[in-house]
């Protein structure tokens, strides 16, 4: 058994040689789980506050704070727009969860999400230049049940603070509503990434996946697995970038959507899987085998497997099957069980495999070029410009099966992404701040390299400590020996 490195560049290659692949996959999912909760004790968590600007002499202070700050607060007063450029506001983002819906694991109590909020607001920094702070609410009312308009007056009252907000693990139905009145009553772009993140990686995987099986938008067949969220927000993104919605099938816990679904007709809370039982499936086919047969692709983002996603069911596609199998943290199918059903190409949500279809190659691009504009809301055509910038970047890199987007370490990747999207900002109207692309990526350009340089040089000169080896080692040791 090989000794870890501190990257994990040799993780495969840590496990016993008589180990399966399946036995390989589940001991990786467990290791990495042990690993995140031993870590992230030894470094209390992975987010902290430090100032940007200097303490030059005691005077100074006089100026960050009274009486110096007092020209600050009436410039503002005078001119709202001023506190993008006077504070931190115009590079902060909220990230904002009441922690209903947490990755697989469902409801985890408010503060339960802090783990994933300070995730979001880790790789926003790190990937996009971008500052943020993770807000766990409680939104459950005195019956005890989450009320949505709890986080609508949460973010609406408190959105002065921030240049946007990044809406994260909201249960259905609730986040439709919270999404699409924030979207239209404040006054900065509101963005759920689990709804409009999810669905603009996504599509950006399928379009060079479609292209490398040499096949159109406007023709392939899509069944989807889970009608929640984010795979509704999928459906209703790539039909806006070309797919044609009687080609699409999708599924949830109860069945097919179809315009038979009194659930979703008779409850207006449901109106996004709705629109979809309307737009969608116009035969009514409701078994999925019989869904299955000839279809292109089938994205899958639901309960989390292994055998979620059934091997025969690949075997019933057309050539050159396409599987998005997204679920975290274990997808619906382990990709090398997908590859043996005969899967052309195989997504999923995680990086320790091939073709990682993960939000974190979005939100923090979208984001940055949404806050650059000083944009007052995110459109559906700015995810999608998002989406053709990943896809782009990868095809100039050079797509194949396993390689259909691109990785979260190819830095160049988010100036790109985030010019295009302050370029589609200023297109649709919704940009304060009119800036050139050449602007526009040279700005996320700087912001990404001094956010990476702060990172690397907190790292060498000792203020983020390296965790130690017998660490990573002993969260092996264990991971092994749960499925040995």
């Amino acid at each position: 058994m090989t000794q870890l490195k501190l990257d994990l560049s040799n993780l495969e290659d840590a496990f016993p040689a008589n180990f399966s692949q399946e036995q390989i996959a589940k001991a990786k999912t467990l290791f990495l789980k042990r690993l995140a909760e031993v870590a992230h004790r030894f470094y209390g968590g992975k987010i902290q506050t430090a100032p940007k600007a200097g303490v030059f002499g005691f005077n100074w202070f006089n100026i960050w704070y009274t009486p110096g700050v007092s020209k600050i607060s009436t410039t503002i007063r005078d001119n709202n727009d001023a506190s993008f450029e006077l504070s931190n506001r115009g590079n902060l983002v909220a990230v904002i969860s009441d922690s209903t819906r947490v990755l697989g694991d469902g409801d985890v109590t408010p503060p339960g999400g802090l783990g994933v909020m300070e995730g979001k607001a880790f790789l926003m920094k790190y990937l996009g230049g971008v500052d943020a702070i993770a807000l766990c609410i409680d939104s459950r009312n005195a019956n005890g049940e989450n009320d949505p308009d709890a986080l609508i007056e949460f973010v609406r009252r408190s959105q002065y603070s921030y240049g946007a907000v990044n809406l994260e693990d909201i249960s259905q139905p609730n986040c439709y509503r919270v999404l699409d009145v924030l979207r239209e009553e404040c006054e900065i772009p509101v963005w759920h990434d689990d709804a409009q993140g999810t669905a603009c990686v996504t599509l950006a995987g399928l379009l060079n996946a479609i292209k490398l099986a040499n096949k159109k938008i406007s023709e392939v067949k899509i069944v989807f697995l889970g009608a929640g969220a984010a795979n509704t927000s999928v459906a209703r993104i790539t039909i806006a970038a070309g797919a044609d919605p009687a080609r699409m099938i999708m599924f949830d816990v109860n069945g097919a959507l179809t315009t038979d679904r009194a659930d979703f007709r008779d409850d207006p809370r449901w109106y996004r899987p709705w629109e979809l039982c309307v737009r969608t499936n116009p035969q009514k086919i409701k078994d999925i085998e019989v869904a299955m047969k000839g279809a292109d692709v089938l994205i899958a983002l639901s309960k989390p497997g292994p055998d979620t996603i059934k091997p025969a069911w690949i075997r019933l596609m057309a050539d050159k099957p396409i599987i998005f199998a997204c679920a975290n943290p274990v997808p619906e199918i382990y990709p090398y069980a997908a590859k043996e059903a005969g899967a052309f190409v195989i997504a999923t949500g995680r990086g320790d495999f091939p073709n990682q279809v993960n939000n974190s190659l979005g939100f923090p691009g979208i984001l940055k070029g949404a806050l650059m504009a000083r944009a007052r809301k995110i459109t559906d055509e700015m995810a999608i410009a998002a989406a053709y910038a990943l896809a782009k970047y990868a095809e100039k890199k050079g797509i194949n099966p396993s390689y259909i987007i691109p990785k979260m370490d190819e830095a160049d990747v988010f100036p790109e992404e985030a010019a295009e999207v302050a370029m589609q900002a200023i297109k649709d109207g919704v940009a304060r701040k009119i800036i050139s692309y050449e602007e526009a990526f040279d700005w996320a350009k700087r912001d990404i390299e001094y956010s990476r340089t702060m990172f690397q040089s907190m790292i060498d000169t000792g203020f983020v400590k390296e965790p130690p080896l017998n660490m990573l080692q002993e969260a092996l040791e264990w991971a092994i020996q749960q499925v040995a």
